[in-house]
């Protein structure tokens, strides 16, 4: 069959939709693309069954609308695969019914945590085929091909999460189940999902090309309550360490690549990150690619630094969401701010440069207790333990913990899903979200901080590569000014 894999070009005076391979939706004043694993594993896996798979990531293209539909109208899908999210779910529901309208016979598949969350909902506001929840969607639409290979549905061979319209009615073969074998899904095919889109536009790249790989599906602590992926993957799973050394080694080898993300919520640790170092090391990649990946404080010592410096990791990313305690219980962190300053000074110190991110607008917090944050994010900023980080205002996601907890108590100031966007407060707070946007603003300005400044050009290892990163920092900071400003 003829499948296209797309994300719709949105056209927004807000700017660019982060929407591949994102955990927190923005809109972008200055175009950043994340390499969307999950969906180009999707992309190997059909190849692989037999099927044509067309990639049309409208979005990192640059594609206008009318190029978009033009490009689909060329490959004449059979079926038509779209990931989407909360802020833009809207849209897309608009998009199918034009999309039906135009092409009557494609079977339209929408995936992704909003419509985990709520299945439901899209088939109640548009005329949407399938629902695909969980995060194995990969998994799923091979099987959904297989139970309608005869021409009609064999319901007998659908696996659990998947749902679909009968008529009138909307059915489903229940609750998704995590037990999918990842070590069974070949090395993503990174010409057929055009990984080049998205190898230099991305603020985490010290060195390009840089790509994405995934060790495993999603965090390990996975209890966080503001999370959209925990409702994606309840259940941690991880590949051979082995495995993904030799991946990175075709990354290397055949694609010329020297910076790579792994975008696992929480990198293995333990016996895992150990095997994974040495054997980088035991072959040499650790000369010559570097390594990024996002993890948690309060886990690794200062000697597992060390050791994943010496593996060729770069960069690592955490998310710190609060300096308050109380916050950070009311999230369920898991960690205390001791960890904090324990930790970034440990991965500082190992020689990694350390990105955290952090959130604003907890209805829960007074001018006070931001104050604290942006003091303790401009403070790890000024003695380097903090390399760089990302401000962005708090959004309850549907499906996740935090929403349930808001919605019971009144908080959700709206339920129009085109505001949860990150530009505005959808909570009762206790302060303005004017002052809540200056706090972000307020926070980014600490990297002009002189100390800071200083520090980098301390830490300038390559003169020519590294002013080339400082300038796209410059400027993804411009951005970041206009992405929150009154």
């Amino acid at each position: 069959m003829r499948v296209a894999i797309a994300y719709l070009p949105f056209e927004s005076e807000k700017g660019v939709p982060l929407l591949s391979q994102n955990r927190q939706f923005q809109w972008f004043s200055r175009p950043t693309y994340i390499y969307p694993v999950v969906p180009a594993q999707m992309a190997t896996l059909l190849k692989k069954e037999g099927h044509e798979v067309g990639w049309m990531d409208g979005i990192a293209f640059e594609w206008s609308r009318a190029e978009f539909d033009e490009k689909l109208k060329q490959f004449n899908p059979e079926i038509i695969v779209l990931e989407t999210k909360t802020p833009v779910v809207k849209m897309h529901w608009v998009y199918i019914k034009e999309l039906k309208a135009s092409m009557p016979d494609v079977t339209v598949v929408l995936v992704g945590d909003h419509v985990t969350a709520m299945p439901e909902e899209s088939f109640e506001n548009s005329p949407v085929d399938y629902i695909l929840t969980g995060g194995d969607y990969d998994f799923l639409v091979v099987n959904l091909l297989k139970a309608t290979a005869s021409g009609k549905l064999e319901e007998s061979l659908l696996e659990t999460g998947i749902y679909w319209r009968a008529g009138d009615e909307i059915k489903n073969t229940g609750k998704f189940v995590l037990d999918h074998d990842l070590n069974s899904i070949p090395w993503i095919d990174r010409d057929l999902s055009h990984w080049e889109l998205y190898s230099e536009k991305n603020g985490n790249y010290r060195e390009t090309p840089g790509t994405y790989i995934m060790a495993g599906r999603d965090c390990w602590h996975g209890k966080c309550t503001f999370c959209s992926w925990t409702t994606l993957y309840p259940t941690y799973r991880f590949r051979d360490a082995i495995d993904v050394v030799d991946e990175i080694g075709e990354l290397i080898e055949k694609y010329g690549v020297k910076e790579i993300m792994d975008d696992t919520g929480s990198l293995p640790v333990g016996a895992w990150l150990r095997t994974f170092c040495h054997e980088m090391i035991k072959r040499g990649y650790n000369k010559r690619i570097r390594m990024d990946c996002n993890m948690r404080f309060g886990r690794l010592t200062y000697d597992d630094y060390v050791l994943m410096r010496e593996a060729g990791f770069r960069l690592v990313l955490f998310g710190i969401e609060s300096a308050n305690q109380d916050t950070l219980d009311r999230l369920v962190k898991g960690v205390k701010v001791e960890d904090y300053v324990t930790g970034a000074e440990n991965a500082a110190r190992a020689g990694l440069d350390v990105h955290i991110t952090i959130m604003f607008g907890y209805p829960w917090e007074h001018e006070a207790e931001i104050e604290n944050t942006v003091n303790f994010a401009r403070t790890l900023l000024r003695k380097g333990h903090a390399y760089t980080l990302q401000c962005t205002m708090m959004i309850p996601y549907p499906g996740t913990p935090l929403f349930k907890e808001m919605d019971e108590a009144g908080l959700l100031l709206t339920r129009d899903w085109d505001d949860y966007d990150m530009r505005m407060q959808v909570m009762k707070c206790e302060v303005l979200e004017e002052f809540t946007k200056d706090a972000i603003r307020r926070v980014y300005k600490g990297f002009m901080h002189p100390e800071s400044i200083i520090r980098r050009l301390v830490t300038t290892r390559d003169l020519k590569a590294d002013l080339k990163f400082y300038w796209r920092g410059f400027r993804s900071l411009i951005g970041h000014f206009q992405d929150f400003k009154d």
